[in-house]
């Protein structure tokens, strides 16, 4: 069932790279979500477009509301549709809590919300299938905020095999020798909001094929502390960082409401003009 054809309830951007689909919004203090489909999963729930509903695994990056504020009405809406249940994962610290605020929709709505929440924390190994794992790294923010990779992983053969036969390699794994070795190629990285470390803590970011980041300021006029301790990144961050990023794209997102489209435009092309050798993509 083609859910957006029926209801067009939040804005969406899309971008296709590669194998994949970024799509979703973001805007400081408004909302922020996102959701690659081919991977079945999504990053935030700060609203909840119809069409993601479909979407069943979310990872949570913090509980700021233009994060996290539209977890309840997504719950219900898939229960509404009678879909199965979803698995969202949050940082460990706020389980309780949710779970709390669940509760009280429940008596609010007097209907279930049924959904599976999964506490995480930094250093933790979410395995999602075969071929695709997330780690969970710590960021720096406000509140306690995790930062997501997800990873593809694949078995090659070790480099002492390589040489032998088709039928020499089936005998060994036969006889139970382990012979081939796990490769892991990040896929995408998914900072959501935070201040500069929690993309330095946290070199796998610079490697990921896709980053989706956060250049929440973009004015010369905005203190870097202040915004630094605040949890979030200004443009001058990117510029001094220019030469670490070895992503196929950057994405940039959740721009200040301070700003419209054209000033963020002017200022990243003036202070970036080859836009990170055109890897770098406003999303506006």
């Amino acid at each position: 069932m083609a859910y957006g054809s029926m209801v067009e309830n939040a804005p969406v951007r899309t971008l296709k790279h590669g194998r994949f689909t970024i799509e979703g919004y973001s805007r400081a203090a408004v909302q922020t979500y996102w959701r690659i489909p081919e991977m079945k999963l999504g990053f935030d729930l700060g609203a909840q477009p119809w069409d993601f509903m479909g979407t069943s695994t979310w990872f949570v990056s913090h509980t700021h509301l233009d994060h996290i504020a539209a977890l309840p009405v997504y719950v219900a809406r898939r229960r509404m549709m009678k879909m199965e249940p979803p698995t969202i994962y949050l940082p460990d610290h706020a389980i309780e809590t949710v779970e709390r605020l669940l509760k009280v929709y429940r008596q609010l709505d007097r209907g279930r919300l049924p959904c599976e929440l999964i506490p995480v924390k930094a250093g933790d190994e979410i395995e999602l299938s075969r071929e695709l794992v997330v780690t969970a790294s710590a960021t720096h923010h406000t509140v306690p905020a995790l930062g997501y990779i997800v990873w593809e992983r694949k078995q090659k053969l070790k480099p002492e095999y390589l040489e032998l036969r088709g039928d020499q390699i089936r005998d060994l794994k036969l006889s139970g020798v382990e012979i081939t070795t796990e490769v892991r190629v990040p896929e995408l990285a998914y900072l959501g909001d935070s201040a500069p470390a929690g993309l330095d803590n946290c070199p796998e970011m610079y490697e990921a094929k896709v980053l989706i980041s956060e250049m929440t300021f973009v004015a010369p006029s905005h203190r870097k502390d202040k915004i630094h301790k605040h949890g979030h990144m200004h443009l001058d961050d990117y510029v001094e960082r220019k030469d670490r990023f070895k992503n196929e794209k950057v994405i940039v997102s959740h721009f200040s409401t301070r700003y419209n489209s054209r000033q963020v435009r002017n200022l990243v092309t003036k202070a970036l003009p080859d836009m990170l050798g055109n890897r770098l993509y406003l999303w506006l």
